[in-house]
């Protein structure tokens, strides 16, 4: 199978570089000092679940220079979709298929919207990686999961045959019966985690620790839980059990990705994330104050200091 890889970071660059280890056609879209280390010396990956080193990596900044190409793992921070979605138009063909691996709940939306619906397969990862240093990615947890599915859930062959490339490459990787209802399910992880060990600056044992904020932690899970049940995601009634189970088996010291982007000056996905639920709620008539004082406190930050 032939894939681009746009974004070729913590998460396009682990998953890409266990693909092309395999021996799939796999092209790289990166940019800066991490694309002229790539093409200089390849792309190495450090992981518990073993080292991955690709010697001759086939990457660049321009999508054209690859063209049409089987599947499209889109990586990139939602802050870049607008430029990326349209930047993707060489790499589709009548068949391809383009796999949104993003956080947030809005890109598959944009993507459907400038690309055309039938191309895009909801997609969710598991996965705690970053880039070291250019050509080096770092994977930091236990765990590197895939989950994607047609939206419907309907049966696919191509779905079905991106499951078996990546059980060929030893990539952990399961079909969905309802992407939607796991995105959101993430989303109701990931958005108050990112948001509430951002706005603290602690990482997530000390947050359980403190009662006050782990109070707001929790209201934060059930805003967005709210909200997804406005827009019509079945999630089960369950969820906020499940939810809160989840985030109990995290580690003590699980921080998040925007956490990580705040202390170091660089722009924020925090529109994407707090801000995606507070402007969905109010479209929707839910109350979302957890996720407003995320958005109120961090709005400053969100572009920057680099």
């Amino acid at each position: 199978m032939r894939f681009a890889i746009y974004g070729s970071g913590g998460v396009g660059g682990y998953f890409g570089a266990r693909l092309a280890a395999a021996g799939e056609d796999v092209r790289f879209i990166a940019r800066g000092e991490h694309l002229r280390a790539m093409r200089a010396d390849g792309l190495r990956v450090t992981s518990a679940l073993g080292d991955v080193e690709v010697k001759s990596v086939q990457a660049t900044d321009d999508p054209a220079e690859i063209g049409p190409v089987d599947a499209v793992f889109v990586a990139v921070k939602l802050y870049d979709m607008e430029s990326v979605a349209e930047a993707c138009r060489p790499l589709i063909g009548p068949d391809t298929m383009l796999v949104s691996f993003q956080n947030g709940v809005t890109a598959p939306e944009m993507l459907a919207a400038r690309l055309g619906r039938p191309h895009i397969i909801g997609g969710v990862t598991y996965i705690l990686s970053v880039i070291e240093r250019p050509g080096l990615v770092a994977h930091l947890g236990p765990f590197a999961r895939l989950l994607f599915g047609e939206f419907g859930g309907a049966p696919s062959p191509r779905v079905d045959a991106l499951k078996a490339v990546c059980d060929r490459a030893g990539i952990e990787a399961a079909i969905s019966a309802d992407i939607e209802v796991d995105i959101w399910t993430k989303f109701a992880i990931l958005a108050p985690l990112s948001g509430m060990t951002s706005l603290h600056d602690r990482l997530l044992g000390a947050i359980r620790a403190h009662a006050d904020q782990w109070a707001m932690f929790e209201a934060a899970v059930e805003e967005v839980i709210a909200v997804a049940r406005a827009r019509g995601v079945a999630l089960p009634d369950d969820a906020r059990a499940d939810i809160m189970g989840r985030i109990a088996a995290l580690p003590e010291d699980m921080g998040s990705s925007m956490m990580h982007d705040l202390a170091h000056g660089k722009p924020l996905e925090l529109d994407w994330l707090s801000g995606a639920v507070v402007k969905l709620g109010a479209e929707l008539g839910v109350a979302t104050p957890a996720h407003q004082t995320v958005l109120d406190a961090l709005g400053p930050y969100s572009h920057g200091n680099i």
